[in-house]
């Protein structure tokens, strides 16, 4: 049986985008659902690991 991947949306990801996947079935957390607001990416990434989920951003630099 395939496992289904399942996400972490940190802050720099708009809420809406996690909105939309959820009636779609996918499994996805955020920033704001984790409680981790301002926190600096590697505290992120160890939420993300210890949930069995794969991290993602839509970082900008200028």
């Amino acid at each position: 049986m395939p496992q289904t991947i399942r996400y972490h949306m940190d802050e720099n990801v708009n809420n809406a985008i996690a909105d939309g996947l959820r009636p779609r079935k996918i499994d996805v957390t955020t920033t704001t659902d984790a409680g981790l607001i301002s926190s600096k990416d590697e505290e992120q990434l160890r939420f993300a690991y210890s949930q069995g989920r794969v991290m993602f951003t839509q970082d900008t630099y200028n």
